[in-house]
């Protein structure tokens, strides 16, 4: 059976949502091929707004739409603002996915997150796991946007042929990352927490929940790379997962970091804030076999993010 690959040479490449760190990473990686990057600022498109969407789509024809564009945040920001996680996510990738299908878009990679699949997953968790079970509550809203997502475009591949293909990451982290306390995901809190109590010369930090919780996390240039492997060289109904398969409990995570910044402070680790999901470590067999995997070791990255996080 013939390898299956799309060229991209010459193609027009739209990224939705270029300034967030996912899509800023594929930015960056884009920008050393043989293709026409096509970008929207805030203020000159609304994904939030269908008829901004069919508009742009109509004057500049894109031949490859990268959705990176969602609302993201933390366990905090999920509980707190549930409409904006759901009702957001579902305009905007329904937006761009409809008009890629009008206006005869060759291939679209949706992105998603490993937050779609079940609470109690059996783990590491495999593309066949979703819709298995119930989702954990903290994130639930996000998820089920996320997974009528992939679920539209397995549809318009199935009614249309179109060749629109899912990738769901694992927990992601570097450059462009969100430091806000009250929405940003774990290892920019971490690193923002650690970096303050070293500067404030605190005896010790707080971290949420008890630190036994199982994260498996990222490095944002390995993903785009994954993004751009999966353009060229994947095409199937099911969604891919991308992640390292390896994963640490937050206790460690905290102690590397803590390495990583050179603080000997304590870890005061505060039960009575959620944990999230016991374990999240994906599968990923399926992407190994399509000939990617990542380059970027933990610890090197998180040296990498700290000092641009310093700058």
């Amino acid at each position: 059976m013939s390898k299956y690959s799309f060229n991209i040479s010459g193609k027009k490449i739209f990224i939705a949502g270029h300034n967030g760190m996912v899509g800023s990473a594929v930015l960056r990686k884009l920008s050393n091929e043989n293709c026409i990057i096509q970008t929207a600022e805030r203020s000159e498109l609304d994904l939030m707004n269908q008829k901004e969407v069919s508009l742009w789509f109509e004057k500049n024809k894109p031949d490859v739409v990268l959705l990176c564009a969602a609302k993201v945040g933390g366990i905090y920001a999920n509980n707190k603002f549930p409409v904006d996680f759901l009702y957001n996510n579902l305009t905007i990738q329904t937006n761009i996915i409809s008009e890629s299908f009008k206006n005869d878009v060759k291939k679209l990679v949706f992105l998603g997150s490993s937050c779609i699949y079940p609470r109690d997953c059996e783990q590491p968790m495999s593309e066949k796991s979703l819709l298995t079970g119930s989702l954990e509550s903290t994130n639930e809203w996000y998820a089920i946007a996320k997974i009528a997502g992939i679920k539209l475009c397995q549809a318009y591949r199935k009614q249309y042929k179109k060749d629109y293909i899912s990738a769901m990451p694992t927990n992601l982290y570097g450059p462009g990352d969100n430091y806000d306390l009250s929405s940003s995901h774990v290892i920019p809190a971490l690193l923002r927490k650690c970096h303050e109590a070293k500067i404030n010369k605190e005896e010790s930090m707080e971290v949420w929940g008890t630190g036994t919780v199982k994260r498996e996390f990222l490095h944002v240039d390995d993903c785009a790379d994954a993004i751009i492997h999966l353009l060229k060289f994947y095409s199937g109904s099911e969604q891919v997962n991308i992640g390292t398969g390896t994963d640490i409990t937050i206790k460690e995570l905290t102690k590397t970091i803590q390495k990583v910044i050179d603080y000997d402070g304590g870890i005061k680790f505060d039960s009575s804030k959620p944990d999230g999901t016991p374990r999240k470590l994906l599968d990923t067999s399926k992407i190994n076999s399509l000939g990617w995997s990542p380059k970027i070791s933990l610890e090197k990255g998180l040296k990498k993010v700290y000092e641009d996080f310093v700058k």
